[in-house]
């Protein structure tokens, strides 16, 4: 059997022959192989013995084929000199996409529909992409032993090439938020139980970081927004190895969302060209990608993950020749909000039948940080906005240290029932939410007169931290996890 690597499947199904032509029951191709020796991963499309119709599988080719997937039957039209008509597309997309969502732990149907064909200019790619993602998802949760290890390696490879990676762009625009987040979970999830599988045997596995990113910039908005699995952050830093596998469980079926959302400008000055940037709103969250039931069932409930511990963006122009200089706002103060020291003594004395004296001495101080800290810097013509959380007990930076056994004791650290105190510095479901009201002005570029006109590409590259401190659950581990990315975003001066 020769060697195969995920082939065109738009291109396969559009030349099938007429239903008549077959030589046998079935057609198929293949999908991936490890080798000429072992048996490969099939998509085979099947006539249906009652009626005059057909439908798709994707099979493992042992000697005695094994199903792992079948599509719904589609009507076979007769009118048609062509198996796969304009009709049967876009129902076997919506078939491809229901059975994607379905692997995710939300069992809530939403309704959608497939756009017109001619309306996406790359529609094929979207539908490979798509077709890849099921097969991705089939192959870790259905494909035997002998073939599932090579072709999860082609398939990961495949989908973080750049055109499925543009194509799930579009793709994701076309579906809506809503059914995005659906999407994302159902992928990030699976990758989850890959890497989670592959650690238990000490082979570890570079994934993309982050699985799912994309960048737009439109009516004076830029938008970055990404998904990734907290088991696929690098770690920086840990305490010991966890022996609790319930623990585990709960930081590792766990993913970070994030919103990042600026707010641009373009003023034409006299002899200038003044670009400006403000933030929006950055909201980031960290995500059960299991259900609640199974949290608590093999976990230790969702209330113990990962918290959001700095945020560092970098945004540089591309193409510096016309950049003249940069500003930016100041940065955010942190002071001391509360200092308080109070010391009481307390006597008394009894007569007249006794003596006696009673003497109480004590001291008590409060101290109070504003938890987080925003700064704002330039290097060369980057603007650098970065934001630190502070343990407001000690005041050092949470991505940074580890807390004191003393405190992983206290019942009252500010990091214990975290969301759900009254001081807390996060949202009630674990997030942050920044918004522009509270980081000053922003950044200016300055730009030549003679760049009006053009389209300016801009580099937004971040870093996010993620630190775990036992929330409820008693344990002395701790952990921070990194991710990095970088989007490219454009600017028409105008």
């Amino acid at each position: 059997m020769a060697v195969c690597q995920c082939s065109d499947i738009w291109d396969w199904i559009h030349n099938l022959p007429p239903i008549a032509e077959w030589k046998a029951n079935y057609m198929s191709m293949c999908i991936c192989s490890s080798s000429s020796t072992q048996p490969s991963l099939n998509l085979s499309i099947a006539k249906t013995r009652d009626a005059p119709s057909f439908y798709f599988s994707i099979l493992a080719d042992f000697s005695l084929p094994i199903s792992l997937w079948t599509s719904k039957p589609f009507h076979l039209n007769m009118r048609s000199q062509k198996l796969i008509d304009e009709g049967t597309v876009p129902k076997l997309m919506m078939n491809l996409i229901e059975d994607v969502l379905k692997y995710g732990s939300s069992n809530k149907r939403v309704p959608f529909r497939i756009p017109r064909l001619d309306s996406i200019a790359t529609f094929k790619d979207v539908f490979n992409f798509v077709f890849l993602s099921l097969t991705f998802l089939v192959c870790i949760y259905e494909a035997p032993t002998d073939i599932r290890s090579a072709c999860l390696a082609t398939l990961k490879d495949q989908l973080s090439s750049s055109p499925s990676r543009q194509a799930s762009k579009l793709l994701m625009r076309h579906l809506g938020s809503n059914l995005e987040e659906r999407w994302v979970r159902s992928i990030n999830v699976a990758f989850t139980n890959w890497i989670v599988e592959l650690k238990e045997v000490n082979c570890p596995l570079k994934t993309p970081s982050p699985l799912f990113s994309y960048a737009l910039s439109t009516i004076g908005l830029w938008k970055v927004q990404l998904y990734c699995p907290v088991i696929a952050m690098d770690a920086v830093s840990s305490s010991s190895s966890s022996s609790d596998p319930r623990l585990q469980f709960s930081l590792n079926y766990h993913q970070l969302e994030g919103v990042i959302q600026f707010n641009y400008k373009v003023t034409a000055r006299e002899r200038w060209i003044d670009v400006g940037m403000s933030i929006d709103n950055l909201r980031l969250d960290v995500v059960r990608l299991v259900n609640e039931a199974l949290m608590r069932e093999r976990g230790v409930g969702s209330s113990e993950k990962h918290f959001p511990s700095q945020i560092s963006l970098q945004l540089t122009p591309v193409f510096q020749t016309d950049v003249i200089s940069i500003s930016v706002g100041k940065s955010s103060e942190n002071p001391i909000r509360e200092i308080g020291t109070e010391r009481t003594i307390e006597g008394s004395i009894e007569l007249p039948t006794s003596v006696g004296i009673r003497v109480a001495a004590g001291e008590s101080s409060t101290m109070s940080l504003k938890p987080w800290k925003f700064e704002e810097s330039v290097y060369g013509n980057t603007a650098n906005l970065n934001w630190f959380l502070h343990d407001t007990l000690s005041g050092r930076e949470v991505s940074t240290s580890k807390p004191s056994l003393l405190s992983l004791l206290h019942p009252k650290a500010w990091f214990k029932n975290r969301y759900s105190r009254a001081y807390r510095p996060f949202t009630r479901q674990g997030g942050i939410v920044f918004a522009r009201d509270e980081y000053g002005d922003g950044v200016w570029w300055k730009v030549d007169k003679k760049a009006m006109g053009r389209t300016m590409e801009w580099e937004v590259k971040g870093m996010i931290w993620l630190t775990y401190w036992p929330n409820r659950h008693r344990t002395l581990y701790n952990e921070t996890r990194r991710l990095e990315f970088k989007e490219t975003i454009y600017i028409t001066l105008v």
